[in-house]
């Protein structure tokens, strides 16, 4: 039973090493294998923490380890994915403007400090201020899923040039915004307890269905306004 209280670590490690191939296959310009990687890596980090309250295995290292990892794959690679489908494009707009390209990297320093200040910040035990780093990762990497995968004006957006450089400033800004957002840390499956979570949850899986990966940053837009929704008369002290 003493070796199950490493398991959150080594969960941990796994989503470290996802983060890690992550960045190779953008290196390589394979964006979707990326974006599976990352989706792979959101799951055992859901899990490790699962595990970790399950077997009251909370640790000092583990919740150190857990941010590192987090920076990796939830902060390198989203602006680096960001970098890569701006230096890809060749429209007058970044032409004109090819420092732009850069801007994508905004997203990897503000996950820096949105990590950091995690960490230390006792207001955020049972919910979150400001944007989870997994969450604007999932919008990112929807990206280059709706790309292969749509067609129409959502492809288009998805592959403007505008929208990535308006998008990496937005979501940088949400990262360390002072806006509650709640958590899906489940200390029971009651219905009173988790009504948020659970509406939330089943609104999304009905937006999957119908939208498939388009409902992907709809879904991280959903969370957002929810989150402002519930906690519009809570304000973050601190």
């Amino acid at each position: 039973m003493k070796s199950l209280r490493h398991l959150p670590n080594f969960l941990t490690c796994l989503n470290l090493f996802c983060g890690c191939l992550a960045v190779v296959y953008i290196s390589r310009n394979d964006l979707t294998v990326a974006s599976w990687l990352v989706i792979t890596a959101a799951v055992i980090d859901f899990l490790d923490g699962f595990a970790a309250r399950v077997l009251n295995a909370f640790t000092e290292t583990g919740k150190q380890l857990d941010s590192l990892a987090d920076m990796v794959t939830f902060g390198l690679v989203p602006g680096y994915m960001m970098y890569q489908l701006l230096a890809i494009k060749t429209d007058l707009f970044l032409l004109k403007n090819q420092w732009l390209i850069f801007i994508p990297f905004l997203i990897t320093i503000f996950s820096a400090l949105r990590l950091a200040k995690f960490n230390i910040d006792k207001r955020q035990t049972v919910g979150f201020i400001g944007l989870p780093t997994p969450a604007c990762t999932l919008f990112i990497i929807s990206l280059p899923l709706i790309i292969q995968h749509q067609t129409g004006f959502a492809r288009e957006v998805a592959e403007s040039a505008v929208f990535i450089v308006i998008s990496s400033i937005v979501l940088s800004f949400l990262l360390v915004a002072e806006i509650p957002m709640f958590s899906f840390k489940f200390k029971n499956f009651s219905w009173k307890s988790n009504k948020v979570r659970f509406i939330f949850l089943l609104l999304s899986l009905i937006a999957f269905v119908f939208l498939k990966w388009l409902a992907l940053p709809i879904i991280v837009v959903m969370y957002i306004s929810f989150s402002i929704l519930v906690n519009r008369n809570r304000v973050p002290a601190g």
